[in-house]
């Protein structure tokens, strides 16, 4: 009775868990560049009741396979899903979105962060920026992004009004405007997109960005369109949607209020026996 107790208990525990993570996948259904999670469980440890044995010739028996009672469950990880999210069409030249493999590089301070939400904006300077004020990062001029570099390669991405006119962002990343008083069309500079061996490795932080881990592998740069590096491009006037699943998270729901109320279940048939004991003796 104690065992299926503590082991009822560590289901409730768990699928508290599975609530918490499913409420909020769901509370980031509409939030750009969001990435669902969902929670991968494990069973806990095993009391051994009798060991396996072979086969005994000599004695003319068979083998014996192991009897073991099971302790419940317990949390295996909380893993991202990095799926391409749906696209909507804002047509604000700033909103960008990837479509394929990459992050945006930001920098905030001397901390760099990673992000598939491309809704940014520019401040008095002409900097792109995130929501937070972080710095949107490429090259400037008219070159070209070296591939496999570091994010530390990369600058804040200027798009001064003062200087330029009538921007626009191609699926490669570079930026072209003309300059104030000029009608041909100059490259203004390139936003640059990073790739990590492992994604699901990275890090949360809020914001819908992600900071490198130890497992997530270093962050390469690439230019948006390097199709020779498996890279997605960017598209102009449009934002990357969550990826979140809406009708399957609502099943996620369910599954985990069924399995907390079987759960609870346990606990009161276990003290409904261990009740039944103890009047035993009256």
């Amino acid at each position: 009775m104690i065992r299926s107790m503590w082991s009822a208990v560590s289901g409730l525990r768990n699928h508290q868990i599975y609530l918490d993570v499913t409420g909020n996948n769901i509370a980031n259904v509409n939030t750009h560049g969001y990435k669902y999670s969902r929670a991968v469980f494990e069973d806990s440890l095993n009391q051994v009741v009798r060991n396996a044995a072979g086969p005994d010739t000599a004695n003319g028996s068979g083998g014996l396979n192991p009897t073991q009672i099971g302790l419940g469950v317990r949390l295996g990880q909380i893993s991202g899903n990095f799926t391409q999210g749906g696209l909507q069409v804002t047509n604000v030249p700033t909103d960008i979105a990837i479509q394929g493999d990459g992050f945006f590089t930001v920098r905030k301070g001397e901390t760099e962060y990673f992000t598939r939400n491309g809704a940014f904006s520019l401040d008095k300077d002409g900097n792109l920026t995130t929501s937070d004020g972080s710095f949107v990062l490429g090259i400037m001029g008219d070159g070209d992004i070296t591939a496999g570099g570091e994010p530390d390669d990369l600058a804040p991405i200027q798009i001064s009004t003062k200087d330029w006119q009538n921007f626009q962002i191609s699926p490669n990343g570079k930026i072209m405007g003309q300059a104030v008083g000029e009608e041909a069309l100059t490259q203004i500079g390139q936003i640059g997109l990073v790739k990590f061996n492992n994604p699901a490795g990275l890090d949360r932080v809020g914001g819908t960005m992600f900071r490198q881990t130890l497992n997530s592998g270093d962050p390469l740069v690439y230019a948006p369109n390097d199709a020779d590096n498996g890279m997605g491009f960017v598209t102009a006037g449009t934002l990357e949607l969550s990826n979140v699943d809406l009708a399957g998270e609502f099943t996620n729901l369910i599954m985990a209020q069924r399995g907390f109320q079987a759960n609870s279940k346990v606990v009161t048939a276990s003290d409904e026996v261990l009740n039944d004991l103890i009047n035993m003796k009256r």
